[in-house]
């Protein structure tokens, strides 16, 4: 008997903190309860996150929800053992230090139908999509077809058709489901605060502007003893098919930028680049790019990327006007200097020495509170019914990368009205089946 009250409570409990998390607000001026009012602990009432992709990024950005969000991670999924084994030993160990109890095994999903068995569980509420870009709009479209929030990491496709697929996808979700993508740094404050003097005016028309992404090579363990498909998943970041090369899977984050500041996407680009400086054999990615974006109103945004450089990185955005000059480092000096200046003086402006490049996107610096706002606001959107969709901007950025690639793939200047009548689908030919 004792039991049987136990199962029924326990159905209660999941039902009633289901209809808490699934409904939006009723009315205008409705007034939401803390969620740890409404279950009684906070365990209870934390949104329950499922990790599809366990590799680094996917820890990070699940490991963020943890502590910044409020969240707790109940369920992974990922093609291979070893790294679902890391990440299950990780976020046991992080989460029972917050008391809460250690991962059901049968929420443990191995293999190429793991995304499906984890989009289908009735323990989550919300799945980070961390995978190679290649499977996200797949993945995405799972996600949100079993009714679950989504986190989804950048680029939410590798080419254009994959990029339209996710707006569709986005336009099922509106109202019902927050979908977001990962550009944390929309949600940094130095950022979104020079960011919004900019559209104030603190520069006056801008005129120009120049970026650049200039980091180190990304290296990867060569393991000798995988077949040659499972080293492409593995080492995704070297493959063109599997991570859209590095203008899409890493310099996205400075274009998204310059969109956000332009309030607007490049109209054309020309471009430049090559695998020089990079090892032989580590795949079909460019090492370095060279890019004039055109954006509305006759401004002109220079863009350099190299992924090979060796004893120096760095991230910036700079833009020129009228009245000022705007600059946005990932460490160093931000703000905006002239008529209207203005710097801001927290965390990472003013580095004794530069620190290391993080490819997780951990940093100590003018990003410190990127990833934890971000999430804050993903699990508060859920919470609160007022849900995001981020789709059409994700997929904006990275249209706006592709026709840069194809401008350097082709050595001539492409348009945006190009760009968007491609039917060109990037295909790995990987059977997920068949790795060994």
């Amino acid at each position: 008997m004792a039991g049987e009250e136990k199962e029924t409570m326990d159905a209660s409990a999941k039902l009633d903190r289901r209809k808490f998390l699934g409904l939006a607000a009723t009315g205008a001026g409705v007034m939401f309860m803390k969620p740890e009012l409404a279950f009684g602990t906070a365990a209870n009432s934390a949104v329950r996150v499922g990790l599809l992709g366990c590799g680094g990024r996917g820890t990070e950005d699940a490991s963020n929800l943890i502590d910044t969000g409020g969240a707790r991670v109940v369920a992974l999924a990922d093609l291979f053992q070893d790294q679902l084994d890391a990440a299950h030993a990780h976020f046991d160990k992080i989460q029972q230090e917050k008391g809460y109890a250690a991962l059901d095994p049968s929420q443990l999903f191995l293999g190429p139908d793991a995304y499906q068995r984890i989009a289908a569980s009735k323990e989550v509420d919300a799945i980070v999509i961390a995978t190679p870009p290649y499977f996200h709009p797949h993945h995405l479209e799972a996600v949100v077809a079993a009714g679950k929030h989504v986190y989804v990491e950048k680029p939410v496709a590798v080419d254009v058709p994959g990029a339209l697929k996710v707006v569709e996808i986005g336009k099922r979700a509106q109202g019902k489901l927050s979908l977001d993508v990962g550009f944390q740094i929309r949600d940094c404050p130095p950022f979104v605060e020079l960011v919004n003097r900019i559209h104030g005016g603190a520069l006056g028309t801008i005129v120009c502007g120049e970026a650049h992404y200039l980091t180190g090579y990304l290296d990867r363990p060569p393991r000798p003893d995988a077949s040659p498909a499972e080293r492409r998943l593995r080492n995704w970041v070297y493959d063109r098919a599997l991570s859209g090369d590095i203008i899409l899977e890493q310099n996205i984050h400075v274009i998204d930028i310059c969109n956000w500041v332009l309030q607007a996407h490049p109209v054309k680009a020309s471009a430049s680049g090559g695998r020089k400086g990079r090892p032989e054999g580590d795949g079909d990615v460019y090492g370095n790019y060279h890019v004039l974006f055109h954006y509305p109103d006759d401004v002109d945004v220079t863009f350099t990327s190299t992924q090979f450089a060796k004893g120096w990185w760095d991230v910036t955005e700079r833009f020129f006007g009228t009245k000022g000059t705007s600059q946005s480092p990932y460490v160093g000096p931000l703000g905006i200097w002239g008529d209207e200046p203005w710097q801001w003086a927290g965390a990472g402006s003013n580095p004794a020495e530069p620190q290391a490049f993080s490819g997780t996107g951990k940093f100590t610096s003018n990003l410190e509170l990127a990833d934890p706002k971000k999430k804050q606001a993903f699990v508060e959107s859920i919470t609160s019914g007022n849900f995001h969709n981020q789709a059409d901007k994700g997929a904006e950025s990275a249209i706006s990368c592709m026709m840069a690639r194809e401008a350097a793939y082709k050595r001539r200047e492409i348009s945006w009205d190009d760009v968007m009548k491609s039917k060109e689908v990037y295909d790995p030919k990987i059977d997920l089946n068949k790795l060994k």
